[in-house]
């Protein structure tokens, strides 16, 4: 492309924090719950490109489309693309966008068109860039444009920001539904290519009892890598949700000898781990299932699609915990969709 920025280019990322940063100079905008996304536009051309630098546009034809018609014939946007799915947006249901055949796509954009959210201008529609220009700017410019090109756009979406912390807050309340947390930025900050300089984000950790269901031993020796996670349904099976990591190591040869006397099949009487999919590996489908006595509590920070969005922290063992306490109930959806941000 002949844009003056060029394509593969680093977003600008977030340091995690755990408060909102206080004071004049920042604005607070939504974290939402989905793939981030550099949309550059030159003439007819279009690319889509993840926050590792990988092309997204085969994967969401609809956003494309939707770019390719904006009047504006040059641009750069940073922004968020996420699925929405009854009211609420499905990481998971976006999740299942990666996928290499070409139909199965086109068929799942028609079922739920994806979201394009931008919250950054990084190239205007004269093609000049804004990279070097403090974001208090870039933000009027990017409201310009957006009320210029793509106001009220099925697909192409603003996203809301605030300087008022305390509407910052209220948004945070809403944490758990569409949205993953809150970002704060440096109104002064120019827009640095793969740095944490200027930016923070807050995620909201919540914390829930587990029944350990199974284990992983770690890859280079015969220790416990992992403990995998289990909550019970409505139903009374054990599920599998998650894995906690991160163990100490002088913890991992006295946990082993907990756990062996409990290794027992099935460990799992619901959803089990390593199901095939194409994200397994070898290791993914290796696990020892234990006799589901014990309880632990972790941390967490998204809980979707029936499973820990990321890895858990161990917060503590819970001895007084019967494991049919540790329900699915824990861990479901708080807080109000954001797509009422987005009306």
């Amino acid at each position: 492309m002949s844009l003056p920025v060029k394509q593969p280019l680093a977003p600008m990322d977030a340091l995690l924090v755990s408060e909102l940063p206080e004071g004049q100079g920042w604005q607070y905008e939504p974290k939402w719950d989905g793939f981030r996304c550099l949309a550059f536009r030159d003439g007819d051309k279009i690319h889509l490109q993840s926050k590792s630098g990988q092309p997204l546009r085969r994967y969401f034809p609809e956003v494309a489309e939707a770019l390719l018609k904006l009047k504006a014939k040059r641009f750069v946007l940073d922004g968020e693309i996420a699925v929405p799915v009854n009211n609420q947006f499905s990481f998971d249901d976006l999740l299942q966008r990666i996928h290499p055949a070409e139909s199965r796509v086109r068929k799942l954009a028609k079922e739920h068109p994806a979201l394009f959210i931008a919250f950054d201008l990084l190239v205007g529609a004269d093609g000049k860039p804004l990279i070097g220009e403090p974001l208090r700017g870039r933000r009027k410019k990017l409201e310009a444009f957006a009320a210029k090109f793509f106001l009220n756009h099925q697909t192409i979406r603003l996203s809301p920001a605030t300087t008022n912390l305390g509407t910052a807050k209220k948004w945070f309340g809403r944490v758990g539904g569409d949205l993953d947390g809150l970002v704060a930025k440096r109104l002064d900050c120019d827009y640095r290519t793969g740095t944490r300089d200027g930016m923070e984000k807050v995620k909201l950790t919540r914390t829930a009892d587990c029944v350990i269901g199974g284990f992983r031993y770690a890859s280079k020796a015969k220790v416990v890598g992992s403990l995998l996670l289990g909550l019970y349904d409505d139903q009374g099976l054990l599920n599998h949700v998650g894995f906690c990591s991160g163990l100490k190591t002088d913890e991992r040869k006295t946990l082993l000898r907990k756990l062996q006397p409990l290794m027992q099949p099935p460990g799992f009487t619901g959803r089990a781990p390593g199901g095939l999919s194409r994200w397994s590996t070898k290791r993914s489908m290796e696990w020892e299932p234990l006799k589901p006595e014990l309880v632990v509590e972790v941390s967490y920070d998204h809980f979707t699609g029936g499973r820990f969005r990321h890895g858990t922290s161990l917060v503590r063992w819970r001895p007084d915990k019967s494991p049919q306490q540790c329900r699915m109930d824990q861990v479901q959806k708080v807080g109000r969709g954001s797509m009422l941000l987005l009306a």
